[in-house]
């Protein structure tokens, strides 16, 4: 699909030649019926994978704390940990480098949840803390560190994480366009059709960004089960975002 979205922006290029410059450019993000195509067509994949993983996984051995695919114990510090472990192996590949990340807050949380969402949504949005970081400040400078903080209390409805950095933030005119799959904020990652692209989206070997698939499919995960992912952004500064992750266990999958 990320070729497909990629190879539909390299032929508005195409035919429109005279839309060369990044202001001309624009009305090519600006596709609602795409948007809300693939919108409608993540959402159904998130739900097929896990009716199928999870019809699979209650045919094995379970793992303790595990029915199906859901952890009644999820740790959202230790899920953190790994994503942090993994984006920051993709940074060094890239820039040489990468800011310490830190994690606070109710670290010793657990819920139910699917660890493996919980994963994506959190590995993409430290990889993109992480990127802005290093582009912002440089390699050779002093960087600031990357923060995860788990908030949560017994009367709360959701489990919040925020993940906040000091990269530079956002453009408020490129605001709206950040949940966009035809806008990324990077380099795109493949200047040409022909390009090879990774088998896998969060895989160590694909690129760190580039995709645009990132933060709007990160927030088609959380809405699925009745979350959501925001985010604010002080130009200049850095870039706060919001993971709320529902749990009342009482939210109707939102299927289209």
């Amino acid at each position: 699909m990320a070729r497909g979205v990629h190879e539909f922006k390299q032929e508005l290029k195409r035919r429109h030649p005279e839309s060369t410059s990044k202001k001309a450019l624009s009305h090519l993000y600006d596709f609602p019926e795409v948007h809300s195509f693939l919108d409608s067509f993540y959402v159904s994949r998130i739900g097929i994978r896990i009716l199928i993983g999870q019809y699979l996984e209650l045919h094995h051995t379970q793992e303790e704390h595990y029915v199906g695919l859901i952890n009644t114990k999820t740790s959202p510090s230790e899920i953190a940990a790994q994503a942090i472990e993994d984006a920051r192996y993709m940074c060094v590949r890239q820039y040489g480098d990468a800011p310490e990340v830190e994690i606070k807050g109710r670290t010793d949380l657990v819920f139910s949840y699917i660890p493996s969402h919980l994963y994506y949504m959190l590995f993409e949005v430290i990889k993109n803390s992480l990127r802005a970081v290093c582009e912002f400040h440089g390699v050779d400078g002093e960087m600031p560190p990357v923060r995860v903080i788990i908030a949560d209390g017994e009367r709360n409805e959701d489990v919040v994480i925020k993940v906040s950095d000091e990269g530079g933030g956002i453009a408020r005119s490129h605001m709206p366009r950040i949940w966009s799959y035809l806008f990324t904020t990077a380099k795109p990652a493949f200047e040409g059709a022909g390009d090879e692209f990774p088998d896998s989206q969060i895989a160590t070997d694909s690129p760190l960004a580039g995709l645009g698939y990132g933060l709007p499919t990160s927030r088609a995960y959380a809405r699925y089960f009745g979350g959501d992912l925001n985010v604010m952004s002080m130009e200049g500064y850095g870039t706060d975002a919001f993971l709320h992750l529902s749990r009342l266990g009482n939210r109707s999958e939102p299927l289209p």
